[in-house]
């Protein structure tokens, strides 16, 4: 966001969409709201108290609602804290600093860190919030992220297809329910995610509309931390053997795996049950972590 757009404020309407996709979380949850120089930003919390720590970064265009359906699988065993980022739809509120620059973003995200009393957690990001998580693992001081885990990475390792560009002009010239449905519904083959938090991203795409996303370049990838690589094998957005095949060449000892029945917008909960087994089974049980 820039300094001269002011920070919308969730509407009614917003909120309470927002609590009707969070209500498809089948597991207790505990919300914090944040507070830090540059706003209030919302974590939702899950899973033991003692729990190796998991902080989740929801793609762009979404909340922390997109972990629905995997929420239950993560949190039997890590504790997990899903956080609406700040400048975008959610219940994030952006009330102080601006986010103008990746340098911002990457501040902002080592607060959250600080707001959370975690020295040492494991990431895992979506789209956007794979960019988001691989920048920050570049950024952050050495063993703060221990793990990293990217789902379908955009902007990281390869472009955008243009056809994915052109499929989603709509939902900027028209933003709302209508166009993300049908722009979901194109991008997952008819399978878009549940109909609360289509109704929630339309309504976001409406009331956030003036937000300027905070994006750069490809993410330094010199520093080494152990990474797992999980690719939609039907995704639409990009190409994802170019995106194995540059990741393999440019991330020291990455683990890679495609997922051959999803695309990128229906990763989070196409297969949930196979994705948890995918994630937890590279995230060892007992990692250091800091105090929740």
């Amino acid at each position: 966001m820039t300094a001269d757009t002011p920070a919308p404020t969730p509407t009614a309407a917003f909120r309470a969409a927002y609590e009707q996709a969070m209500a498809l979380w089948p597991v207790p949850v505990e919300r914090l709201d944040l507070a830090s120089e540059f706003g209030s930003t919302r974590v939702t919390v899950c899973g033991p108290a003692g729990g190796p720590p998991l902080v989740l970064l929801h793609g762009g265009g979404t909340t922390s609602a997109v972990w629905y359906a995997l929420a239950a699988s993560l949190a039997r065993t890590h504790r997990v804290y899903a956080v609406d980022q700040m400048g975008g739809p959610g219940l994030s509120v952006p009330t102080g600093r601006a986010l103008r620059r990746p340098a911002d973003l990457l501040d902002w995200l080592d607060g959250v860190f600080r707001g959370l009393g975690l020295t040492s957690a494991a990431l895992l990001g979506h789209s956007y919030g794979g960019w988001l998580a691989l920048s920050y693992a570049g950024h952050a001081a050495p063993g703060r992220v221990n793990r990293l885990v990217l789902l379908d990475p955009t902007q990281c390792f390869a472009g955008f297809r243009p056809s994915y560009l052109l499929r989603a002009l709509p939902l900027f010239l028209r933003p709302g329910e209508r166009s993300t449905r049908r722009f979901l519904e194109w991008e997952t083959g008819g399978a878009p995610p549940a109909p609360e938090l289509v109704r929630l991203m339309g309504l976001g795409a409406v009331e956030f509309r003036t937000t300027k996303v905070v994006t750069g370049p490809r993410p330094d990838v010199t520093r080494a931390v152990p990474t797992l690589l999980l690719l939609a094998g039907r995704s639409r957005t990009h190409d994802p053997r170019r995106v194995a095949a540059r990741a393999e060449r440019t991330l020291a000892g990455v683990r890679i795996a495609t997922l051959a029945g999803v695309t990128h917008h229906s990763l989070p909960y196409a297969d949930p049950e196979a994705l948890g087994r995918q994630v937890l089974g590279f995230l060892p049980a007992g990692l250091p972590g800091g105090t929740p």
